[in-house]
């Protein structure tokens, strides 16, 4: 009886939704749609859901040679616990960054940069991962200048900018998750590149 080759789950259909909906949320702080107070609510979801599952997408995307996937996935889970660590250590008292000025913004500048440099490979995949991509660079470059420049108007716009790439993002999963199940396209990704 000949053996059944099974193809491996996508890993990027867990690690978008972790990033999409701990995006989504933080966002709607950052939009002034929910209150700034409401960050304490997008710790444990960036440590758990927006942190660990997108390292763990990570390492299934190393474990079937996906080097953009492997790429993104741990270096956005990292970003998730960077934000949440900083969060819990600034207001417990375990750091101080009351005279850290502009350092913050720069940190997320540096991650606009990254996003930008992974954007570029975005070219080759889907439309939608090249969507979520090109307003996550915008959005990062948004708040870090936002926090940068001292305006809250910056940040505000890359708070809804983030809410528009979080909910890409889930979409994105949305789509990988049901149109494996169903065995075929259903939902659409946009499979033909930008480049081809």
């Amino acid at each position: 009886m000949p053996d059944t080759v099974v193809s491996p789950a996508n890993p990027a259909a867990l690690g978008l939704v972790g990033f999409g909906l701990t995006t989504v949320l933080l966002s709607l702080v950052n939009a002034g749609l929910l209150p700034a107070g409401g960050e304490g609510v997008v710790i444990p979801l960036a440590l758990a859901y927006g942190g660990l599952i997108q390292v763990i997408a990570g390492i299934f995307e190393f474990k079937v040679g996906n080097t953009f996937g492997m790429t993104a996935f741990l270096s956005y889970g990292a970003f998730w616990w960077w934000f949440a660590l900083l969060l819990l250590f600034a207001h417990n008292g375990i750091i101080d960054i009351k005279d850290a000025g502009p350092t913050v913004g720069v940190a997320l500048l540096l991650w606009g940069v990254l996003t930008l440099y992974l954007w570029i490979s975005t070219f080759k995949l889907t439309k939608v991962v090249f969507a979520v991509f090109l307003t996550l660079w915008i959005t990062f470059f948004l708040l870090g200048f936002g926090a940068v420049l001292k305006q809250a108007a910056l940040s505000h716009l890359g708070g809804w900018l983030g809410l528009v790439c979080g909910t890409l993002a889930i979409y994105g999963s949305f789509a990988l998750v049901t149109n494996a199940t169903f065995g075929r396209a259903i939902v659409p990704l946009g499979e033909k590149p930008i480049l081809s």
